[in-house]
């Protein structure tokens, strides 16, 4: 008993006074000796690191034991051994140790590298792109297969390196986006990098190496440094073209617990538990709804997440992360993090899910919730109020919401349209999911139709709007004209409201994803964008170009201050199926004077009333022309059946 004792105390003392100063440091080299250091158990009863020749397979060259001081392990070993491989190993199975930054085929073993050698050309005169505010931002969220795996005369389909070619520099230019946010791109578990030539397939929120870019996107898996090389290159090609890098990261779950980093180095220290069964076995908790769920509140856990966040923006130069279940990870964690990255670059975009997949060891009070997001300044939420007052709720897939026709949806747009602060015309009574405005500022909300993680936009409204369902298949040429029309509208609502505005990426050319809710591992037949509907839909690019183009240009879509929002916007009286308001006394010093939007989901033209003058017509049947000459003048106008018309005076 006294031993265990003095164990828990060791460990209490250790990482409530060193956790702050560890910075993950695992493998540090010289051509004289690497230096090993590991945090595991005291009680280990041996730990030892193994040097490998390769990434796989062969026995080790040296085995040394590893020896506890100061509450590491730590070993040095004399000699050179630049681009040799190394695991660690106290007794549960050999592993990379759970900060790798380079690492073989498939994440088996750690690299010892020269990470100077990974650098492109030219990349010290890299450049983060200049981001006044996150309000400024419209990201566009992409899978680096499906973007690019069937695009013609593509070099490098699937891999980092797409992104830097013109084709794909040149699309992402001209529609106007300004920040990628990429799915999980560092070593995940589901995608075998030893059989890349075979139909393989993952969004890649499995994680087994945080730190490393994962294999199955470089041209080469089995070289350390290729991955890590293509990643920065694929960074200083969207920088040049001034479009920020968002990653997404998972540090709620590990693909597994047995076989993770985290359990073979320090058995049970890095996931939260329930109460023991009956068994007296451990009871995980499971609010990730992958088996297991870390505890971001513990100590070295945290500052695991801090140096990792670091890590990427400090090495890889990315410009923000999207946390995955952020309502897992506690409220201490979070704020920490961003205070970090504030000392780094107060620009550094932070956003994630103000939710977790199930109910978390910890009370939501304490998480990183979509309600608490008031109690941390600089990070952001997705809006699910809007997403399915628009196209339907999450859970019902045949289910429609205001797009289709569904009454009383009308509230929780306009508090999306706010950016989900307080308004004095929003009732927050009628508002799905929330009873309080949680956003601080418009900046703490992202506006959003569709992302990889449902139906996408056109699958969606196929499914439940009523004049949409086919049973054969397949759309009339009324139909489609329709899909079309809703498609714009949706995204018209999206990129001018007051949040920050986030589309998946194939939106722009009407994607479809065959009717798959959780395409997660569904082949590329099915995830694949399909180019052709470029020149299959030009108007649908166009709109999109346009709609992106008059955000940008205008920044009373864009005030990014809750006061600002509040003083600025007024919503306008309107029949049932229409929102209506003003941007008015040229908000956010705007050239134009008074803009006015009205979106009519209705299957038939609306009149609404709207204050008298004179005004310039820039949006109207799915078209818009900023140098328009088109005029309106009175107090009464028709706004056509699903659409937006945007006025200004």
């Amino acid at each position: 008993m006294k031993k265990l004792l003095l164990l828990a105390l060791t460990l209490t003392m250790f990482t409530a006074t060193k956790a702050q100063e560890f910075d993950f440091n695992e493998v540090s080299y010289s051509p004289e000796q690497t230096s090993f250091r590991l945090f595991a158990p005291a009680d280990a009863k041996k730990v030892v690191v193994r040097i490998y020749k390769n990434g796989q397979g062969g026995k080790p060259q040296k085995t040394v034991r590893m020896q506890y001081r100061d509450g590491l392990w730590r070993a040095d070993v004399k000699g050179d051994f630049l681009n040799t491989f190394y695991t660690f190993d106290m007794g549960r199975g050999e592993c990379p140790g759970v900060f790798a930054k380079a690492v073989g085929v498939n994440g088996r073993r750690g690299a010892i590298i020269n990470m100077f050698q990974t650098f492109p050309e030219d990349w010290c005169c890299d450049q983060h792109p200049v981001i006044k505010s996150p309000a400024d931002l419209v990201i566009y969220e992409l899978h680096h297969r499906d973007f690019s795996i069937a695009r013609p005369g593509a070099q490098y389909p699937g891999k980092f390196l797409a992104l830097t070619e013109p084709w794909a520099i040149d699309h992402l230019k001209s529609l106007g986006v300004n920040a990628v946010h990429i799915l999980p791109s560092y070593d995940f578990g589901s995608v075998d990098e030893t059989h890349l030539d075979q139909s393989q397939y993952n969004w890649g929120y499995d994680p087994v190496n945080y730190n490393v870019p994962d294999g199955s996107y470089a041209t080469d898996p089995y070289d350390p440094m290729c991955r890590i090389r293509e990643f920065k290159q694929m960074v200083q090609a969207l920088h040049k073209a001034g479009i920020a890098v968002i990653l997404d990261v998972v540090y709620n779950h590990t693909y597994d617990i047995e076989h993770s980093n985290f359990q073979r180095t320090y058995p049970d220290y890095y996931y939260r538990h329930n109460a023991p069964g009956t068994n007296g076995q451990t009871a995980y908790s499971n609010g990730s709804g992958c088996g297991n769920e870390t505890a971001s509140e513990k100590a070295m856990m945290r500052r695991f997440m801090i140096e990792s966040v670091k890590h990427w923006y400090n090495e890889y130069r990315v410009d923000g992360f999207r946390f995955d279940l952020m309502g897992c990870h506690d409220l201490e964690t979070m704020n920490a993090i961003r205070a970090e990255l504030n000392k780094l670059d107060p620009s550094i975009v932070i956003y994630g899910e103000g939710w977790s997949a199930g109910p978390c060891a910890l009370p939501n009070s304490r998480l990183g919730m979509k309600a608490n997001i008031g109690q941390m300044p600089g990070i952001a939420a997705f809006s699910d109020e809007l997403r399915d007052a628009l196209r339907g709720p999450f859970s019902d897939d045949a289910k429609t919401g205001w797009l289709g026709g569904t009454p009383d949806c009308e509230e929780s747009m306009k508090f999306g349209i706010v950016g989900g602060i307080s308004h004095p015309q929003v009732d927050m009574t009628k508002v799905n999911y929330s009873q309080a405005a949680w956003a601080s500022e418009p900046t703490q909300m992202l506006a959003y139709v569709s992302c990889h993680d449902d139906m996408c936009l056109v699958d969606r409204l196929k499914a439940s709007v009523p004049s949409l369902q086919n049973s054969q298949g397949s759309l009339s040429q009324e139909q489609t004209e329709e899909l079309i029309r809703l498609d714009l509208l949706a995204q018209t609502v999206v990129l001018t409201s007051q949040g920050v505005p986030f589309m998946l990426s194939g939106e722009e050319l009407l994607r479809d994803k065959k009717g798959v809710h959780n395409s997660f591992e569904s082949p590329d037949s099915i995830n694949r964008l399909d180019w052709a509907n470029l020149e299959k839909y030009p108007q649908v690019f166009q709109y999109y170009r346009d709609l992106i183009a008059l955000r940008h240009h205008h920044p009373a879509f864009r005030l990014g201050d809750a006061h600002l929002v509040r003083k600025h916007l007024e919503f306008l009286d309107a029949p049932a199926g229409v929102v209506a308001y003003r941007l008015k006394d040229y908000a956010g010093r705007d050239d134009w004077r008074n803009i006015i939007v009205i979106l009519n989901a209705n299957r038939q033209s609306t009149t609404v009333n709207i204050p008298k003058g004179m005004y310039t017509v820039v949006c109207k049947d799915g078209k818009i022309d900023e140098q328009s000459t088109s005029k309106i003048f009175g107090r009464r106008v028709t706004v056509s059946p699903q659409s937006a018309l945007i006025l200004h005076d």
